[in-house]
């Protein structure tokens, strides 16, 4: 399954994801998905081809399911908005490895906690 969507994305500060929780569940929000561990692989050509244009391809995996995302340029907006095409893979650690004999490499690798909310038609994540 693939979808493309316009990401359109605000980032708010607080102090702790704790009260991040209690904020987003004040406004009414409930819950989607529980907290679970993302790991994130973030891939470009050797000449940095997708950096300078302000791309992103990423390979997610979490929960024992992956994710090749492509994440275009931001576009003039008042909040971050960006075209993203993503779709669900069998396994990531093929596809890394398909991706880099195709001459990609990974520039940078990051793992971060997320849980998230649905409020209307909105995804808050944490």
């Amino acid at each position: 399954m693939s979808t493309m969507t316009l990401e359109r994305e605000i980032k708010l500060e607080f102090a702790s994801a704790d009260e991040a929780r209690v904020a987003v569940l004040a406004s009414g929000a409930t819950p989607l998905l529980g907290r679970r561990l993302q790991e994130d692989s973030l891939l470009d050509t050797a000449d940095e081809e997708l950096r300078r244009r302000r791309c992103v391809l990423r390979v997610r995996v979490e929960n024992g399911k992956s994710r090749l995302t492509f994440k275009g340029p931001v576009q003039p907006s008042a909040m971050k908005l960006r075209e993203e095409v993503e779709t669900v893979v069998g396994d990531g650690e093929v596809v890394l490895r398909v991706l880099q004999e195709l001459g990609l490499h990974v520039w940078f690798r990051y793992e971060k906690y997320r849980e998230e909310f649905s409020h209307e038609d909105v995804i808050v994540a944490i």
